[in-house]
């Protein structure tokens, strides 16, 4: 047990019970008379804690007066088992987009290597054995990214110059965002937008330049914000009006029938072993997209104008070949 994790023990120890021996924390902690006192004394002058030791029972207890009715605890301290997974959730987030949070991340990852005394996970390591891929995420300008939760957190404007992809034009505009996104590999803002008087969302790695204005950004509930951009389809929602039903054939079924397309999806297996999949959506492209990289083996059921978008699309593509 380390010495941080020896610190936390004591602390709880002594917030249970109104008077703790010595041969308790001893046998409880392993450790020898000199060192405990080591533990004691980071308590006493790091963390103001206030340890009496009761001679005659030979045993500490906080010390507590007539104006004290609660011991006002130290701030949170983390075992050395939490300090690794924090790190090895750090090294992940690096490999989920490098460089994105590199500068905001080192001074916490410093702070928490002071508190190990044992050896750190190995970075190197933890790359080699555990991977993350993203092959089809977008690269975000870090400078952009940390502006945007700046925003979303300090509750701010933004000035934003945007591409649109769908229509290849540039925008500039001003939005309010309310929560930063990470969808399907990608990073979105979900935002009022000034310019069009609407709840949209935007691709992060689509801004190529974010200012933060001083003016307090536009508020929206969080339950018209749910019902707006998170009741329809993947990140293309809006409000969910329509309804997808697609049948699967078998050998699709047994991998659809693991995934989750939407969080309000209902599924049912028929006795062919085919499976019928019923989504909410609101507009088509990214459901689309999703039904095209199954091929053969999937059949748009209903409505007839998502069947005829499918088919459009398979046409188009069986001309080129």
């Amino acid at each position: 047990m380390g010495q941080t994790e020896r610190v936390l023990r004591i602390q709880q120890m002594l917030q249970a019970r109104r008077l703790v021996p010595i041969q308790i924390f001893l046998d409880e902690l392993e450790v020898s008379p000199a060192q405990f006192k080591r533990d004691l004394a980071l308590l006493r002058d790091r963390f103001q804690l206030p340890i009496e030791f009761d001679r005659q029972r030979r045993g500490y207890r906080l010390l507590q007066d007539s104006e004290t009715a609660e011991i006002e605890l130290p701030g949170p301290l983390y075992t050395a088992r939490e300090i690794h997974a924090l790190l090895l959730m750090q090294d992940l987030v690096c490999q989920l987009q490098p460089g994105l949070l590199d500068r905001d991340l080192q001074p916490l990852r410093e702070r928490l290597k002071l508190l190990l005394d044992r050896k750190d996970l190995p970075s190197e390591e933890t790359r080699r054995r555990i991977r993350i891929l993203h092959m089809a995420s977008r690269p975000v300008d870090p400078l952009i990214f940390r502006e945007m939760s700046q925003a979303t957190l300090l509750r701010r404007r933004v000035a934003i110059r945007y591409f649109t992809r769908t229509r290849g034009e540039w925008t500039t505009r001003e939005i309010s965002p309310q929560r930063v996104v990470y969808y399907r590999g990608n990073w979105y803002v979900d935002a009022w937008c000034h310019l069009r008087r609407d709840l949209r969302s935007f691709s992060l790695d689509a801004i190529e330049e974010a200012a933060i204005s001083e003016q307090t950004a536009r508020e929206v509930d969080t339950a018209a914000l749910d019902a707006h951009l998170g009741s329809g389809y993947g990140i293309f929602s809006g409000r969910a009006d329509l309804r997808a039903v697609l049948r699967f054939e078998p050998q699709a079924a047994r991998w659809v029938l693991a995934e989750c397309w939407h969080v309000k999806q209902v599924q049912a297996i028929l006795p062919t072993g085919q499976l019928m999949l019923t989504v909410p959506y609101s507009s088509e492209p990214e459901l689309v997209m999703d039904i095209l990289r199954h091929g053969p083996d999937v059949e748009v059921i209903a409505p007839d104008s998502l069947r005829e978008a499918v088919k459009k699309r398979l046409q188009a593509a069986l001309a080129r070949y």
